[in-house]
Parts: structure tokens; sequence; C-alpha cells
């Protein structure tokens, strides 16, 4: 399938003290048009409540809403798709849920690409490409070998873990159907404009990692 855009936009309310809402709108602005709302750390009815913002904004923009991990909250949220950790089974519950969407699969290994790939899923996220603080405990960098070897299994690959501007062209060289940013996207004090950088380097293949 086609992915809903070469950047996927993952969620951090902490990344900067502006509302989440506003980063979100900010990205979207700067040609964004897939959001993956994470932000997992809050009880259900705080994420419900952040996640009903989120999805305005994206549904004002004509966006694609992922939401991380609940079935029940994307179905809430109306969710174009869910992101899972994982399973045959739950990848099965999620369409079935979903009535159809876009879904993925976080993957660490080879191993991992390939269940999901047996499961259905529409797309997997491959971390950590390279090292990244917020992908701890996940093994050594993957690297473009790693998404080469991914892409092999016949489902998109998302590079995820440590992408940023000088590492898109490798990954898209190597295979990599798009790639997922939040850091550099969630603290950016200018979300549109780093936005669209991202998107002109992916597209350009301008830049290679340093």
């Amino acid at each position: 399938m086609s992915l809903p855009s070469p950047l996927l936009a993952v969620t951090d309310r902490h990344g900067h003290a502006r509302p989440l809402a506003d980063t979100v709108r900010a990205v979207l602005a700067g040609g964004g048009r897939w959001i993956w709302f994470r932000d997992r750390d809050l009880p259900a009815d705080e994420r419900l409540r952040l996640g009903e913002a989120v999805a305005a904004e994206v549904r004002a923009a004509g966006g694609i809403l992922t939401v991380g991990g609940d079935i029940a909250l994307a179905v809430a949220l109306g969710a174009d798709g869910i992101h899972l950790r994982g399973g045959s089974d739950a990848v099965a519950q999620a369409r079935d849920r979903l009535g159809g969407g876009v879904i993925g699969v976080s993957a660490h290994s080879l191993s991992d690409v390939e269940a999901a790939a047996a499961a259905g899923a529409d797309y997997v996220t491959l971390s950590p490409i390279y090292p990244t603080a917020s992908k701890p405990g996940y093994g050594p960098a993957l690297g473009p070998g790693g998404i080469a070897a991914a892409r092999a299994c016949g489902v998109p690959v998302v590079a995820l873990g440590g992408i940023g501007m000088t590492s898109l062209a490798a990954c898209r060289g190597a295979g990599a159907a798009g790639f997922a940013a939040m850091g550099s996207v969630m603290r950016a004090g200018d979300p549109a404009e780093v936005t669209r950088t991202l998107l002109a380097r992916w597209h350009t293949g301008d830049g290679t990692r340093a």
C-alpha cells in the first residue's frame, strides 16, 4: 500500500512548552499529513481529551490520524489507523474494530518485520535505525542495512530512531517508504519550517548521514 505521507510525525507533549495541539497544527501547516498520537503516559480520560484536541487539528487540515496502541481510543477519536506493538491477533482485532484503516506495527528486528507482514500489517516502523535516547533497550542501531533487509519482507518500512536532516537520503536509498520523527518536530521552535525542510530533503534526496 501507499503510505499516507513519507513523514509520520509522532506526538510528544513534553517536547515543548506550547500545547500539543498547537505543535500538531504547525506540523500540518508545514505539509505534514500523517500524525501518530502517542503520549501514552496519561490516564485514559486525560489522553482522550488530549486526543480530541489533536484529532480536531488533523481533521481540520484533512490529515491522517493514527493512534498508538489503544483500539478503543482510536475508535472513540474516529482515527484513520492505529499503531500496535505487534502480534497477529492484535492486527486482526484492530482491523475488525476500525473497519479498515491503516494498521502499523512496531518492529525492532527482522523477525518482528516478518511477523508483522504475515499478520497483515500495512506498514512497520523499524527502530532504532540510528542511536537515539528515545529508544533505549531495543538493541544496537540497525542502520540502513537493517532497512534493506526488512524491505525484502514485502511490507512498507518506516525508518524510526535517530532520523534527522542528514540521514534521510541513506534511509530512502536503503528502501524505506517513509520516516518517523518525534523530537526534531516536537521540540522545534518552528515545527512548520522543520516539517517543510524534512519533507523537501526526503523528496530531493538532499543530504547523507555525516
